[in-house]
C-alpha cells in the first residue's frame, strides 16, 4: 500500500487544496459527468472532480466543447453531486455563459451553484474576463482559472497545438496567472503548455496549479476520465496515460451477452422467476 494513504473521511475544500500545495502533496483531479461514475471516482479517493464541458465531446459526441449549454452543464453537475461525498466538485462554465457580459456571467454562476449545489466554477481566460471573475467572486462563488490551451477559443486559435511556446504568449500567460491569483481565484488549470513554463507559474503562485499536458512541475494533474480509462479510444495526445482499456472490456462483455441471448443461454433457470 502507498505511504500516501488517502484520507477518505475529510471533505476536500478550496482551503484544503491550498494546504496540500503548501506541504507539497500533489492534487489529483478527474472529470465526471454522471452519478454512477462520480460515485466510483469519489469513493476511490480523488481530490477534485471536474464536471467538464468536455461532456460535449465524450457524452454527446460533439467535435468541440462549444455546443454544450448551461442547462446541460447544470444537469451533469447535479448528477455528479448526487454521487459525491468527499471530493471538491468544480463545474465548467460553458461557452457563451460568461464572455463579454459580467452580469450574465454572475447569473450563470449563480444558477450552477443553486441548481446543482456544486462547490465552485471554472472559467477559461485571463485579463479579458477580469470583470466576470470579479462579479462571481463578489457573490462568494469560488473560481478556478484556466489558461494555456483554452478549448472554448478553438475557433480563434484554429488548432489544439501546444500554447505559449513563444516568448510573447508565455509572458502573457504568466501575467494572466498573477492576475487570476490577485483577483482571488482559488486554483488554476494550465493546459498543454511547455513544462518549464508551467513549473515557473506554479512556483510563482501561492494558489494550486493543476496541469493537463503541462509536465510534472505543477501542483496536481487532471485528465478526462473517458480518456484515461480507455473508453474514448479516438483521442491519444502525448500527455495522456491510459490506466485501463474499458472499451475492450465493455465490448467483450456486450458481445458475450449478445451471444448468450442468441443461443438461449441467458436467462438460465436460476435467473428466471
Amino acid at each position: 500500500m502507498s505511504t500516501n494513504t488517502v484520507d477518505n473521511t475529510r471533505k476536500v475544500t478550496t482551503r484544503r487544496l491550498t494546504e496540500m500545495k503548501q506541504r507539497g502533496e500533489k492534487i489529483s483531479m478527474l472529470t465526471s459527468y454522471d452519478y454512477s461514475m462520480a460515485k466510483i471516482v469519489d469513493a476511490a479517493g480523488i481530490d477534485v472532480i471536474l464536471v467538464g464541458d468536455s461532456a460535449s465531446n465524450v457524452m454527446v459526441g460533439n467535435t468541440t466543447t462549444l455546443p454544450i449549454t448551461l442547462d446541460q452543464m447544470i444537469y451533469h453537475a447535479k448528477s455528479v453531486m448526487n454521487g459525491v461525498s468527499r471530493a471538491l466538485v468544480v463545474v465548467d462554465m460553458p461557452f457563451g455563459s460568461y464572455q463579454g457580459n459580467s452580469k450574465e456571467a454572475l447569473a450563470s454562476a449563480i444558477r450552477i451553484m443553486k441548481e446543482s449545489q456544486a462547490e465552485a466554477v471554472k472559467i477559461e481566460g485571463g485579463a479579458e474576463i477580469r470583470e466576470s471573475i470579479e462579479r462571481i467572486l463578489c457573490a462568494g462563488i469560488p473560481v478556478m482559472g484556466h489558461l494555456g490551451l483554452t478549448p472554448q477559443s478553438i475557433n480563434k486559435f484554429g488548432t489544439y497545438n501546444v500554447r505559449a511556446r513563444k516568448e510573447e504568449e508565455a509572458n502573457k500567460l504568466i501575467e494572466d496567472a498573477h492576475i487570476l491569483e490577485d483577483l482571488g481565484c482559488f486554483a488554476l488549470v494550465l493546459e498543454k503548455i511547455p513544462a518549464e513554463l508551467a513549473e515557473r507559474v506554479a512556483k510563482e503562485l501561492t494558489i494550486p496549479v493543476i496541469g493537463i499536458g503541462a509536465g510534472g512541475g505543477v501542483d496536481g494533474q487532471v485528465l478526462v476520465i473517458h480518456d484515461m480509462l480507455g473508453i474514448n479510444q479516438g483521442f491519444s495526445p502525448r500527455f495522456l496515460r491510459r490506466y485501463a482499456d474499458l472499451a475492450t472490456i465493455m465490448t467483450e462483455g456486450v458481445q458475450h451477452y449478445i451471444s448468450d441471448v442468441k443461443s438461449g443461454d441467458f436467462p438460465s433457470e436460476a435467473e428466471s422467476y
